[in-house]
Parts: C-alpha cells; structure tokens; sequence
C-alpha cells in the first residue's frame, strides 16, 4: 500500500473500510463521455492523465467537478478493479496506475519513508513505497502517480499531460512556483533545479523559515 502526502493521512480509515472489496476480474466498462467532458473543463488547476490508455490499460474512471475534495484532489485510473473514487481507487487490488493531481500545501517529505528525490520532465520529484510511487511538483500543483511497479509509475510520469489545458506528453513540465518539501539527500541536479525556480522561491522559503524559527525561539 503507498505511503501518501500527510495531507491525505486523515482519509486512511476511509480507505482502509474500501480495501475490504476484492478485486474484479472482468472488463471494466468503457467511461462514459460525460464524465470526461467534466474532466475536461475541471476549472481550478491543471489535472494530470496519462492519455485515453496506459500500457494496454484503459481510462476507467476520473474524478471531476462532482467528486472533487480540495484535500484529495482530482483523480484519474487505469484498470480493471475501480471500486471507488478517491485514495486506493482499487479497494484491495492495486490498480496499474492512479494520478491524483492536488493543490500544493507546504509539508515535509519526512513521512513517507525511504525515498529518492530526483528530477524528472526537468521538474523536482520524489521516488518512493519502493518506487512504485512518485509525486512530481510543478505548477501550483503536485502530483501523484500511484502505480504497481517502478516501471509504470516511471513510464507514467514520463507521458504526464494535462487533461483539461493544453500541453505535451513530451518535454519539460512548468516549473512549481513554490519550493517543495524535499527530504533526504538531494543529487546535485537537484539542487539545480531548486535555485532555478521562479523568484528565488527556495531561497526565500529557507530565509522565512529561519526568521519563523528566530521568533518563536
């Protein structure tokens, strides 16, 4: 089961009373065109999919408008064990691919465990739950891809396109507009990458820390 951003760790209990439904084996049926077109004109941010299709996979469900939760997010998956919206869309059975796009709020990446910070469509990221997660930041979003292998979820961050704006599967992602919450060790293109955002916002994240801290000390 992935670890997931704290912000989402109220919702566990929920999630744990879906995994109690077993997996299904039959095709799931097509999605219907009007939840896509509602996905399509998500208004808020920019929602993250893989396309129609993941690895022989098809779209099996996405969030939308109706099912959107500021702290959740908006979802889209892949798969033929969709038992609910939301976290672990799959209930029991981990489904291929799951791409949650969310709204940034600053946290630290201290809970998610073993992890590996990288940098991946020339934006900063994290590897983790055996790398069968990782969760890219660019935007104002961030956004998670919850896979089954390292192999997918990889695959997937490297066709990440937005669903309702234009954009490539191809290419760099927009750089976040704000300095993530890394970590751990950080490679030195890393590092890079960091300094190269928009507004000095990194280095003037590290400065209002440290002014917070003088404070309240």
């Amino acid at each position: 089961m992935p670890r997931i951003r704290p912000a989402l760790a109220g919702l566990l209990a929920a999630a744990a009373a879906a995994a109690a439904v077993g997996c299904s084996t039959g095709k799931p049926p097509a999605i219907d065109k009007g939840s896509l077109a509602e996905a399509q004109v998500f208004p808020y941010f920019k929602v993250y999919w893989a396309g129609p299709s993941f690895d022989g996979n098809a779209l099996a469900a996405v969030d939308g408008l109706r099912s959107y939760l500021p702290t959740v997010g908006d979802s889209v998956y892949y798969g033929d064990c969709v038992h609910h919206k939301g976290i672990f869309g799959g209930g029991s059975c981990l489904l291929p691919l799951q791409v949650t796009t969310v709204m940034y709020s600053l946290h630290s990446n201290a809970t998610l465990g073993p992890q590996r910070n990288t940098v991946i469509r020339g934006v900063p990221a994290v590897v983790y739950d055996e790398g069968r997660s990782i969760e890219l930041y660019t935007g104002r979003v961030a956004v998670d891809i919850f896979s089954d292998t390292y192999s997918h979820a990889s695959s997937a961050a490297e066709q990440l396109l937005p669903i309702n704006a234009p954009g490539s599967a191809t290419g760099d992602l927009p750089p976040p507009i704000y300095c993530p919450g890394l970590s751990g060790p950080q490679e030195s293109a890393v590092n890079a990458v960091l300094q190269r955002l928009p507004r000095h916002i990194c280095r003037r994240t590290a400065s209002q820390s440290t002014y917070d801290n003088r404070l309240s000390s």
